[in-house]
């Protein structure tokens, strides 16, 4: 069967543009390497939806970030996708990086952001009392935010497949053919054809790019290390507290969560390879000094998780979405770093017009869902928790302690439009491990929930990806060979 449009990947923005598409009388499909949406950069970045004051006027960075700020709000609001508005404070500690504020505050009223504003020290120590003494200025932008990242593109995915769009997991692209009015596409579950196809493939682009076409940008990915703290540490700032960018990003911040935690970080180094994500103590020693910079007071002894994201950067300083060069039909969407996460569902518009212009007839559905993120128990009120339990026993037994999630949520997830695989999927959608003991009492719960309801025995199942096995043992009939020779 010819698809008329295959997407390739589906962090963020595979995900932006699937939903988007989903809108539309369309056969699409979307081609994801892992077991699950958001498994690359997504789900392990700083959260943060950008003001826009950082992008340089007049790059697709920028018009994207101003415009997906505001969708993305929109988004979550009608999704119920974890959110909250956050404003942020970029920090001068000398005279020169208080001339860059200046610079940033001109940059941002040329890109469209409202509601910035230069503070002296003392002002931004008002309203940020943990604030260094040492800190001259600072960039206030009220209009930027903070968010569940995995929940957004988990949910913009299940929204699409609500609407008909098809997902293909664990399928890696080995290939990619021209073929008579489109594109075959090699796959290691089998071969699809189509008549568009989007290469949203994140740090894969520049490899998906290679199948159809000569090169035209050049991966290179950055790691960024992390701290986690405890919601214990929470409220150490109200803010999502900067420092003043650099040309390799937007330095160290120290930020609420959406879960109430503090996360701190990032660095910017090399890996190894495009998915190295090891976390090492020399990058959280620099991030740790470097945020306490910011926040003298800071208590990284607090720290429940650290982990590391790798950026898929590129030596081109912009987004990279365009119809590709001698490959008619084909897309990128490449080089989505930083603010990526922001602009995606402005990105999802920008590749939806792409596609007109490149011939694709798109017709609106005359009937199109909206499936909203289901309450977590840990936030009703007691009638609600009382009316769940009388009509689902299972939301009476709690399997995490720390977050409160109770089975009835874990089966809830495993019914939904893209069930979890893995102990992770099920903490990606019900909260299962984030908290204190990240997992240490859940886990094994979960591994149980999930065994029992795919049918298959406890060592199957994965902790993340696919090859991620958490237990390992013999069958009978090994052991008793074993026994026998």
């Amino acid at each position: 069967m010819n698809r008329d449009v295959v997407i390739i990947g589906c962090g963020i923005v595979g995900a932006a543009v699937a939903y988007e598409l989903s809108r539309y009388n369309l056969d699409v499909e979307v081609i994801e390497k892992e077991n699950d949406v958001a498994m690359g950069t997504t789900k392990a970045n700083s959260a943060i939806l950008h003001a826009g004051y950082d992008p340089a006027p007049g790059t697709l960075m920028a018009k994207l970030n101003v415009e997906g700020l505001e969708l993305a709000k929109e988004l979550c609001g009608r999704l119920n996708i974890s959110f909250r508005e956050c404003a942020s404070m970029v920090i001068a500690f000398t005279k020169e990086e208080a001339a860059e504020l200046e610079k940033l505050r001109e940059q941002g009223i040329q890109n469209g952001v409202p509601g910035m504003c230069i503070l002296s020290g003392e002002e931004a120590r008002l309203m940020e009392p943990n604030l260094s003494k040492q800190a001259l200025a600072a960039l206030l932008a009220k209009s930027s935010a903070i968010v569940n990242p995995w929940e957004y593109a988990l949910s913009l995915a299940e929204n699409a497949v609500a609407n008909g769009v098809k997902m293909r997991f664990e399928s890696d692209v080995s290939g990619i053919d021209r073929v008579e009015n489109g594109y075959e596409i090699h796959t290691t579950s089998g071969i699809v054809r189509t008549r568009y196809v989007i290469n949203a493939a994140g740090l894969n682009a520049e490899k998906i790019h290679s199948y159809v076409a000569s090169p035209s940008f050049r991966t290179l990915p950055d790691r960024g290390e992390y701290y986690l703290l405890d919601k214990s540490e929470g409220r150490r700032v109200n803010h999502v507290i900067f420092q003043c960018p650099t040309k390799v990003g937007k330095g160290t911040l120290v930020a609420p969560t959406i879960h109430g935690n503090l996360i701190v970080g990032p660095n910017n180094e090399t890996p190894r390879d495009a998915f190295d994500t090891a976390t090492t103590a020399q990058g959280l020693d620099h991030v740790a000094q470097m945020a306490k910079k910011s926040i003298p007071s800071l208590n990284l002894r607090e720290s429940i998780r650290n982990f590391a994201g790798v950026r898929a950067a590129t030596d081109f300083d912009d987004f990279i979405i365009r119809e590709v060069d001698g490959a008619p039909g084909f897309i990128d969407a490449a080089g989505i770093k930083s603010p990526g996460l922001t602009a995606a569902p402005a990105i999802a518009k920008m590749v939806v017009r792409l596609l007109e212009e490149c011939g694709l007839e798109v017709v609106q559905k005359e009937k199109w869902i909206t499936i909203p993120r289901p309450m977590r128990f840990s936030e009703m009120d007691s009638a609600e928790k009382r009316s769940a339990w009388a009509k689902n026993s299972s939301y009476g037994r709690v399997i995490c302690r720390c977050e409160t999630v109770t089975e009835g949520e874990i089966l809830n997830a495993l019914g939904s439009y893209i069930p979890p695989r893995s102990v992770d999927g099920v903490k990606r959608r019900c909260g299962a491990g984030m908290g204190r003991c990240q997992g240490g009492f859940c886990s094994p719960r979960a591994l149980d929930i999930l065994a029992k309801y795919w049918r298959v025995a406890p060592e199957e199942i994965s902790q993340d990806r696919t090859d991620m096995y958490i237990l390992t043992g013999e069958t009978k009939a090994e052991v008793k060979r074993e026994c026998t020779t």
